[in-house]
Protein backbone atom coordinates (compact mmCIF):
# COMPACT_ATOMS: atom_id res chain seq x y z
CA UNK A 1 0.00 0.00 0.00
CA UNK A 2 1.29 3.28 -1.09
CA UNK A 3 1.02 6.32 1.29
CA UNK A 4 1.18 10.58 0.19
CA UNK A 5 2.26 12.71 2.72
CA UNK A 6 1.52 16.09 3.35
CA UNK A 7 2.46 18.76 6.40
CA UNK A 8 0.37 21.43 7.68
CA UNK A 9 1.57 24.29 9.77
CA UNK A 10 -0.09 25.19 13.24
CA UNK A 11 0.10 29.04 13.44
CA UNK A 12 -0.51 29.29 17.05
CA UNK A 13 1.78 26.97 18.18
CA UNK A 14 3.99 26.17 15.23
CA UNK A 15 4.19 22.64 15.48
CA UNK A 16 3.70 21.21 12.33
CA UNK A 17 1.71 17.92 11.65
CA UNK A 18 1.99 15.42 9.03
CA UNK A 19 -1.15 13.89 7.22
CA UNK A 20 -1.18 10.06 5.71
CA UNK A 21 -3.34 9.18 3.27
CA UNK A 22 -3.09 5.38 2.24
CA UNK A 23 -4.11 4.49 -1.21
CA UNK A 24 -6.71 2.01 -1.77
CA UNK A 25 -7.45 1.47 2.11
CA UNK A 26 -10.73 0.57 2.69
CA UNK A 27 -12.05 0.59 6.60
CA UNK A 28 -14.15 -2.00 7.99
CA UNK A 29 -16.32 -1.50 10.73
CA UNK A 30 -18.04 -3.72 13.42
CA UNK A 31 -22.06 -3.41 13.82
CA UNK A 32 -22.08 -0.84 16.30
CA UNK A 33 -19.94 1.43 13.92
CA UNK A 34 -16.79 0.74 15.91
CA UNK A 35 -13.91 0.83 13.34
CA UNK A 36 -11.91 -2.65 13.57
CA UNK A 37 -8.14 -2.36 14.15
CA UNK A 38 -5.53 -4.51 15.93
CA UNK A 39 -2.23 -3.79 17.45
CA UNK A 40 0.63 -5.97 18.55
CA UNK A 41 2.83 -5.28 21.74
CA UNK A 42 5.86 -6.30 20.52
CA UNK A 43 8.75 -7.54 22.74
CA UNK A 44 12.56 -8.24 22.48
CA UNK A 45 11.64 -11.89 23.54
CA UNK A 46 10.05 -14.11 25.93
CA UNK A 47 10.35 -12.31 29.27
CA UNK A 48 8.38 -9.24 27.93
CA UNK A 49 10.65 -6.88 29.50
CA UNK A 50 11.33 -4.39 25.91
CA UNK A 51 8.89 -2.78 24.06
CA UNK A 52 9.58 -1.91 20.48
CA UNK A 53 7.40 1.41 20.11
CA UNK A 54 7.69 3.32 16.78
CA UNK A 55 7.92 7.26 16.13
CA UNK A 56 4.35 8.94 16.01
CA UNK A 57 3.89 10.80 12.65
CA UNK A 58 2.28 13.44 14.42
CA UNK A 59 4.22 13.93 17.37
CA UNK A 60 7.95 13.62 16.78
CA UNK A 61 9.07 13.48 20.25
CA UNK A 62 6.36 10.93 21.19
CA UNK A 63 5.63 6.84 20.35
CA UNK A 64 3.41 4.70 19.37
CA UNK A 65 2.26 1.14 19.53
CA UNK A 66 2.20 -0.56 15.84
CA UNK A 67 -1.21 -1.07 14.54
CA UNK A 68 -3.82 -0.56 11.92
CA UNK A 69 -7.13 -0.71 9.99
CA UNK A 70 -8.62 -4.46 9.66
CA UNK A 71 -9.22 -4.87 5.65
CA UNK A 72 -11.69 -6.27 4.10
CA UNK A 73 -11.76 -10.17 4.60
CA UNK A 74 -8.73 -9.98 6.49
CA UNK A 75 -7.84 -12.18 9.41
CA UNK A 76 -7.19 -10.08 12.20
CA UNK A 77 -4.32 -11.50 13.26
CA UNK A 78 -2.86 -11.17 9.38
CA UNK A 79 -3.43 -7.15 9.76
CA UNK A 80 -1.48 -7.03 13.24
CA UNK A 81 1.48 -8.58 11.41
CA UNK A 82 1.21 -6.87 8.61
CA UNK A 83 0.81 -3.44 10.61
CA UNK A 84 4.10 -4.49 12.71
CA UNK A 85 6.43 -5.12 9.33
CA UNK A 86 5.06 -2.08 7.70
CA UNK A 87 5.40 -0.04 10.41
CA UNK A 88 8.36 -1.06 12.53
CA UNK A 89 9.94 -3.18 9.93
CA UNK A 90 9.43 -6.20 12.91
CA UNK A 91 9.48 -10.10 11.72
CA UNK A 92 8.11 -12.20 14.59
CA UNK A 93 5.29 -14.46 15.86
CA UNK A 94 2.09 -13.51 17.46
CA UNK A 95 2.17 -15.46 20.75
CA UNK A 96 -0.86 -14.68 22.20
CA UNK A 97 -4.48 -12.89 22.41
CA UNK A 98 -4.32 -9.82 25.11
CA UNK A 99 -8.04 -8.46 24.84
CA UNK A 100 -9.31 -5.21 22.95
CA UNK A 101 -9.47 -1.99 23.87
CA UNK A 102 -12.26 0.67 23.47
CA UNK A 103 -11.47 4.60 21.70
CA UNK A 104 -14.96 6.28 22.20
CA UNK A 105 -13.53 9.40 21.33
CA UNK A 106 -11.90 7.95 17.94
CA UNK A 107 -14.62 5.17 17.53
CA UNK A 108 -12.27 2.70 17.32
CA UNK A 109 -11.92 -0.99 18.73
CA UNK A 110 -8.08 -2.44 18.83
CA UNK A 111 -7.39 -6.27 19.10
CA UNK A 112 -3.79 -6.17 20.93
CA UNK A 113 -2.01 -9.33 20.59
CA UNK A 114 1.57 -10.07 22.16
CA UNK A 115 4.65 -10.36 19.17
CA UNK A 116 7.96 -11.77 19.85
CA UNK A 117 10.20 -10.55 17.51
CA UNK A 118 13.16 -12.57 15.57
CA UNK A 119 14.19 -10.12 12.98
CA UNK A 120 14.54 -6.08 12.59
CA UNK A 121 14.56 -5.26 8.73
CA UNK A 122 17.35 -2.51 7.83
CA UNK A 123 14.88 -0.72 5.56
CA UNK A 124 11.64 -0.87 6.08
CA UNK A 125 7.97 0.75 4.42
CA UNK A 126 7.27 3.75 7.12
CA UNK A 127 10.96 4.18 7.60
CA UNK A 128 11.26 4.91 3.95
CA UNK A 129 8.36 6.90 3.17
CA UNK A 130 7.63 8.43 6.46
CA UNK A 131 10.99 8.62 8.02
CA UNK A 132 9.33 6.51 11.40
CA UNK A 133 11.66 5.26 13.51
CA UNK A 134 11.46 2.18 16.52
CA UNK A 135 13.21 1.89 19.33
CA UNK A 136 13.29 -0.72 22.45
CA UNK A 137 11.88 0.73 25.90
CA UNK A 138 11.27 -0.92 29.20
CA UNK A 139 7.20 -1.18 29.70
CA UNK A 140 7.18 1.81 32.44
CA UNK A 141 9.31 3.87 29.55
CA UNK A 142 6.34 2.84 27.15
CA UNK A 143 4.09 4.21 29.51
CA UNK A 144 5.64 7.50 29.65
CA UNK A 145 6.79 7.72 25.80
CA UNK A 146 3.24 6.86 24.03
CA UNK A 147 1.77 9.58 22.47
CA UNK A 148 -1.82 7.96 22.81
CA UNK A 149 -3.30 7.28 26.43
CA UNK A 150 -5.43 5.06 25.18
CA UNK A 151 -2.35 2.96 23.94
CA UNK A 152 -1.81 2.74 27.54
CA UNK A 153 -4.73 0.51 28.00
CA UNK A 154 -2.79 -1.68 25.59
CA UNK A 155 -0.30 -2.02 28.20
CA UNK A 156 -2.68 -2.51 31.32
CA UNK A 157 -3.57 -5.96 29.20
CA UNK A 158 -0.65 -7.16 30.09
CA UNK A 159 -1.75 -7.79 33.96
CA UNK A 160 -4.89 -8.08 33.63
CA UNK A 161 -6.18 -10.26 29.67
CA UNK A 162 -9.39 -11.20 28.82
Amino acid sequence: MSAAVSTSSNNSDDSQRIYVIKERQIRTYYEDGFRKRAACLCFKDKSQTELLLISSNRYKDKWIIPGGGVEPNEDIRITATREVLEEAGALGKIERLLGEVENKDKKTRTTVFTFIVTDLSEEWEDNKNLGRQREWFTIEEAREKLAHSSQVNYLNLLTNPY
